[in-house]
């Protein structure tokens, strides 16, 4: 039986690597390209600066807070980005950071949760930094995706429902 610590490791890293990013990359796949870029105003995000956003703030709190390399974030570069990128680049900036983040959570001991940094003026411990990332990411797949089902026009599938059960599709369908 795991610890509770362990548990949420392997749950944080599931959901970052198996449920969001998966769900991500489909609704980009379904998104017409030249609308990554589209914003539906200045003060909202595209898709593409979401992307970019998401692996900036990866890199920030789990890369550099939780595992001690280089802080290089350009947090307002990730929202002043009007293109510059296609989908495939702009998916791989925030595959790298979820794999590098995803090597930080698999070699941390879960004793070490209650640790405490000091990340983007923050003072948090590592299981905060961790939790505030899977949260994050969460919320921002959440756009990503309501994006890519307004500009496809259509429901992106990802999920098969049956009465009042909804079953989850994305793995299915990132293996096709």
């Amino acid at each position: 039986m795991h610890d509770a610590g362990s548990a949420f490791l392997a749950t944080s890293r599931r959901y970052l690597t198996a449920d969001y990013l998966p769900r991500i990359r489909l609704a980009i796949g379904e998104l017409p390209p030249a609308d990554l870029w589209w914003r539906p105003n200045p003060a909202s995000n595209s898709a593409g600066n979401l992307l970019l956003h998401l692996a900036g703030n990866v890199r920030q709190w789990l890369v550099a807070g939780v595992g001690g390399r280089n802080d290089v974030r350009d947090r307002e570069g990730e929202f002043a980005a009007e293109g510059g990128m296609g989908p495939a680049e702009a998916l791989g900036v925030l595959e790298a950071a979820v794999a590098d983040a995803d090597d930080v959570l698999a070699a941390l001991a879960p004793a070490r949760l209650g640790e405490r940094r000091t990340i983007q003026g923050y003072d948090v411990t590592l299981q905060d930094a961790i939790y505030h990332v899977v949260e994050h990411f969460g919320m921002h797949t959440g756009q990503v995706i309501y994006i890519a089902k307004l500009r496809a026009g259509r429901d992106l599938g990802f999920y098969a429902t049956e009465g009042n059960l909804a079953s989850p599709r994305w793995q299915d369908l990132e293996r096709r």
